[in-house]
């Protein structure tokens, strides 16, 4: 009995010391332990209020665990170290060797999916559906384009072979891929609560793979387009007229017009342009860590001072997981803008104005439509016509009486 009193004894006696030594608040400073141990847990809790509270990152900025460990000494908190690996470090060992093998924890992928799923949603569908109704009130008001002379009854070969599949490669493969891109970036908000799950699963997986194999096609297309129109396509002074009369669409009178007016070069660059960043984009996504090129362009702007000037910074370092979620965000808006241009593109070809479908359903189109809307192509088809004694219909030319 005596020597289990003089153990509780001993017990009670250590508590108090115990309870001091899990304490090292400013107020318990200097009443245990020797200077230096007092200073390194004064440097530590500096550290820690300097941190705050909440180990918020500023966007861009870069911590390396090594380097906080050097300043902490054995004195390193958890919330430091994950504050490092939270950024990425080539000082974290994994298995897996890839250029993202050293981000354990990524944070921006939160703000990347509130833009994703918020903004860009919102105002792409917007965007959109406002296209479709100006479309829906011109048709109403202005109603479908005619050929004013009435058909002739004759033709003239608009385009070749070559020519239709190239433009019907890039429509057909853009609708898919537009339509499969919709369907992955809708999924989460727009169709699982209609479809389920499991069933929304299913389709991403199969839309998922053939946005990705179409993709193929559709950057092939731009490359024939190039080729083959490029040279039709270039400004000239006479675009400027044809803008002022309205295209005749909104004016009096169809203005003079090579194969290609102004507005069908207002489609035509846009969709090379935009086809190319998007492809970019896309190769990014496919091959993801391995092209990055968001970091280098933003470097490359910075650089010109544009961004000093209009008050804004870019930031030009970025972790791999980052420039993933840069290429997918631009990806999508540019896709959105696209897609509205070629919404009005579809519309002039098939109901707004007529007899323009046939010059990418057969290749010819009726001669006064020609005529109205290409009258200088007209007379360059007719002069080569005539030296190969031909007609513009390919029979051969009538014997003068």
């Amino acid at each position: 009995m005596r020597s289990l009193a003089a153990l509780l004894t001993v017990l009670m006696l250590a508590l108090p010391f115990s309870a001091l030594a899990q304490d090292p608040s400013p107020d318990r400073l200097g009443q245990t332990g020797d200077a230096s141990s007092n200073a390194a847990l004064q440097s530590i809790l500096e550290r820690q209020q300097q941190a705050g509270s909440t180990g918020e990152i500023p966007l861009g900025a870069r911590d390396n665990a090594a380097d906080i460990v050097g300043q902490l000494g054995a004195g390193t908190t958890d919330d430091q170290v994950y504050r490092a690996i939270r950024l990425g470090t080539d000082d974290v060992s994994t298995q897996v060797r890839s250029p993202a093998a050293g981000v354990l924890i990524q944070t921006g992928g939160m703000r990347w999916q509130q833009l994703r799923d918020g903004p860009i949603q919102t105002y792409g569908l917007s965007l959109l559906g406002g296209m479709v109704a100006l479309l829906a009130l011109f048709f109403v008001f202005r109603g479908r384009i005619k050929i004013r002379s009435g058909l002739s009854g004759q033709t003239i070969q608009r385009f070749a072979s070559i020519e239709r599949f190239g433009h019907w490669l890039l429509a057909s493969s853009f609708i898919i891929l537009g339509l499969t891109g919709l369907y992955v970036l809708l999924g989460r908000h727009q169709l699982i609560p209609l479809k389920g799950p499991e069933a929304y699963a299913q389709g991403a997986i199969a839309a998922k793979w053939i946005h990705n194999n179409v993709a193929w096609a559709f950057m092939l297309s731009l490359v024939m387009i190039f080729f083959m129109w490029v040279w039709h396509n270039i400004p000239s002074p006479r675009d400027w007229q044809w803008f002022r009369q309205g295209g005749g669409i909104i004016g009096n009178g169809h203005p003079h017009s090579k194969k290609f007016n102004a507005g069908q070069k207002v489609i035509f660059w846009p969709t090379l342009i935009l086809g190319a960043t998007i492809s970019a984009s896309g190769l990014s996504l496919l091959f993801p860590f391995e092209l990055p090129m968001f970091a280098k362009t933003f470097s490359a702007i910075a650089a010109t001072g544009i961004p000093g000037l209009l008050g804004f910074t870019l930031p030009t370092e970025l972790a791999p997981h980052e420039e993933m979620q840069y290429a997918n965000l631009w990806h999508t808006i540019v896709s959105f803008v696209l897609m509205a241009i070629i919404i009005a593109h579809i519309y002039i070809g098939s109901i707004g104005m007529q007899g323009a479908f046939a010059a990418m359903g057969s290749g010819k189109v009726d001669l006064n439509w020609a005529r109205e809307h290409h009258d200088l192509w007209v007379e360059e088809q007719e002069e080569k016509a005539a030296k190969r004694g031909k007609t513009l219909d390919g029979g051969a030319v009538a014997p003068a009486e």
